[in-house]
């Protein structure tokens, strides 16, 4: 199983800018259009406070994530030798033996654009998962080859559905850096430690605008090159001034919802040099934790979900796990990424309550009772359960204990 996500502190407020949502411990690359994607498809089938709480995660960006998918779909993000390449699926896995509700098969086919399949979850979950994870590796280009990791949709006789979706981008920079001027140097790390890194390198001028602790840039793809259109997509970057301000600059970010959309360089200016690394990073998890920090919990909870508008039958569902991965990599000629998100659902027994832990580890007290008249037939608690023999006496209204 996936190693989970942590939460950060401030992960309930961080839908605004998504990166203070996953502590600052190691690199991150994650795809908000992915995860938002695929949590809507959940919402569609939702009522209640599950619905509610899902809506109030996703915002408008359950809006901006199906805006993208049906335009990767329609193939409108241009054409010529450097227009970006990208690529949207969406998939839906119900187990075999229970239908998808008419309404929710509509909603998933016409507005997500998703494929439903039925699998053998129940029997046959590792031949469902792999079938699976090749759907997303084709999807991906072979960049992400597996989302569901083994055993995770492993329950025999425990009936479950599957929703993922799979998102592919290639862009080209409309100023591809030379490979030739490419040179190692040294990268600072967060806490005072340095290492070698290949940095790409022009003397173009770029779009660059200067702040207070901290300068951004844009990297424009060549989308609009030739026609005099507006580029489709571009990376920013927004680099702190102090080597350790990347904290810093996260907390601005988060405490601002349109902080990226308010600091983006309006112009290019005459630019000495720009230096940046080339990088290649690798995000797998089970976002479960970071969800349920941001406000997504009764659809986590047996006995709060409500996801009735899935399955005939009005048959309850609960959220299983949340798998997000993502790849991403940037080198000379541009940025190639793919990430894929997966949301397992499992059907609950409807004649059972929910599966409760009982660990009796600490201190704890006991009755025996005859059940008929009620009545106490002995009592006390557990202090240490490995100390079998304690004697009370009583002396001048006090008491001690011996073995």
């Amino acid at each position: 199983m996936e190693e989970e996500a942590r939460p950060s502190k401030k992960a309930r407020g961080a839908a605004g800018s998504g990166l203070t949502a996953f502590a600052l411990r190691l690199n991150l690359a994650f795809s908000p259009v992915s995860i938002y994607d695929a949590l809507s498809l959940v919402a569609a089938g939702a009522r209640g406070t599950t619905l509610d709480e899902l809506l109030a995660l996703l915002g408008a960006l359950a809006e901006f994530a199906r805006g993208v998918a049906e335009r990767a779909l329609a193939d409108r993000f241009g054409s010529g030798s450097r227009a970006p390449l990208v690529a949207f699926a969406c998939g839906l896995w119900h187990e075999k033996t229970v239908a998808l509700k008419p309404a929710y098969r509509a909603v998933a086919v016409e507005s997500y654009k998703a494929k439903t399949r039925a699998a053998d979850f129940s029997k046959k979950p590792e031949k469902a998962r792999k079938k699976i994870n090749r759907w997303v590796s084709k999807a991906t280009k072979d960049l992400i080859t597996e989302v569901l990791p083994p055993r995770s949709v492993h329950s025999p006789d425990r009936p479950r559905d599957c929703q993922l979706n799979a998102i592919y981008f290639k862009g080209r920079w409309s100023m591809p850096f030379d490979q030739a001027a490419t040179e190692t140097a040294r990268f600072h790390l967060l806490y005072g430690s340095t290492v070698r890194a290949p940095f790409m390198r022009n003397r173009k001028d770029h779009a660059i605008e200067r702040h207070k602790g901290f300068k951004d840039s844009y990297l424009h793809d060549g989308s609009g090159q030739g026609s005099g259109e507006q580029p489709r997509f571009s990376m920013c970057v927004f680099l702190p001034d102090a080597r350790d301000g990347l904290p810093e600059l996260v907390d601005k970010m988060a405490s601002c919802p349109n902080f990226l959309w308010d600091h983006l360089p309006k112009s290019r200016i005459e630019t000495k040099e720009v230096r940046l690394p080339m990088f290649k990073l690798s995000f797998s998890s089970r976002i479960n934790g970071v969800l349920e920090a941001m406000g997504m919990q009764a659809a986590f909870d047996p006995g709060e979900s409500n996801l009735k508008d899935m399955l005939e039958g009005n048959q309850p569902l609960v959220v299983e796990h949340v798998f997000h991965k993502a790849v991403i990599e940037v080198n000379e000629d541009g940025t190639e990424a793919a990430a894929s998100s997966a949301c397992t659902l499992q059907l609950l027994c409807l004649c059972t309550r929910p599966p409760v832990n009982f660990v009796a580890d600490h201190p704890f007290a006991f009755f025996v009772v005859e059940e008929v008249s009620s009545t106490i037939i002995f009592m006390g608690h557990v202090l240490d359960p490995t100390n079998s023999e304690r004697m009370c006496h009583c002396v001048g209204g006090s008491s001690t204990v011996t073995s």
